[in-house]
């Protein structure tokens, strides 16, 4: 993969003083940057998960934003660069005219956010398989529905295979936010979306469950196969 990124779990810097003993003081500007930016970004994905769980007729309506809102919450921030390669045509065994930035995989959180500059590179996998790309645009925001959230809506929502191509002349940056609940949180189908017809899809567990089990695989796995009480079919 062609990508350095930079980690940052939210919940661990709540106040300004604590963010003062991460960064150096000359960094005071970068340090409110990532607070504010942090803070609206969470703002924004509550009120997203919000309009899903209308969507799927779920009460109350906070049922999915709350998972995410507390202090507690297992989420991070991380910021992406993906360093140009001019020599993508003579550099790749296949043939292709292709340079992996970041390897195909599905996010584990709940939801995740993403916001690059102007330079395209993420591609998402379809349900037959192909792959598309998605247009660049500075100004809009991304949303990837993660794994837990496919096991919460009981396979309603679909966590979103993607991938990132390197460019051959200018840098890609990215900056998501994986919106994730506390660890000892317990996920599971949610029971409003269960009755006779429509059974449990997937067995109960922590996010600290699933978390480690997923680090622990292979980035391109169904993470999810091991937790599955039958097979799911993602293309449906």
């Amino acid at each position: 993969m062609l990508c350095d990124s930079i980690f940052f779990t939210v919940s661990r810097f709540k106040t300004h003083s604590q963010l003062f003993f991460f960064f150096h003081t000359r960094l005071s500007f970068w340090r409110n940057a990532l607070l504010e930016y942090t803070k609206s970004v969470r703002k924004m994905t509550c009120d997203v998960l919000e309009m899903m769980t209308d969507g799927l007729g779920i009460k109350p309506r906070n049922t999915l934003s709350k998972l995410v809102s507390g202090e507690n919450t297992d989420s991070i921030f991380r910021l992406n660069h993906y360093p140009p390669c001019p020599l993508i045509n003579n550099n790749n065994t296949n043939g292709s005219n292709i340079v992996i930035g970041f390897g195909e995989h599905t996010d584990p959180q709940i939801i995740s956010v993403l916001r690059s500059n102007n330079t395209c590179g993420l591609q998402i996998n379809l349900s037959d398989g192909s792959w598309i790309s998605v247009p660049s645009d500075p100004s809009s925001f991304f949303f990837n529905v993660s794994d837990s959230l496919q096991v919460l809506t009981n396979g309603r929502f679909k966590s979103v295979k993607h991938t990132v191509l390197s460019n051959s002349r200018k840098s890609r940056v990215s900056m998501i936010y994986f919106a994730g609940p506390s660890l000892t949180q317990r996920i599971a189908p949610l029971t409003c979306l269960i009755d006779s017809e429509d059974e449990s899809l997937y067995e109960e567990f922590t996010w600290s469950e699933y978390k480690n089990s997923a680090y622990n695989s292979r980035l391109s796995d169904n993470r999810l196969q091991p937790f599955e009480k039958k097979a799911v079919s993602l293309s449906e």
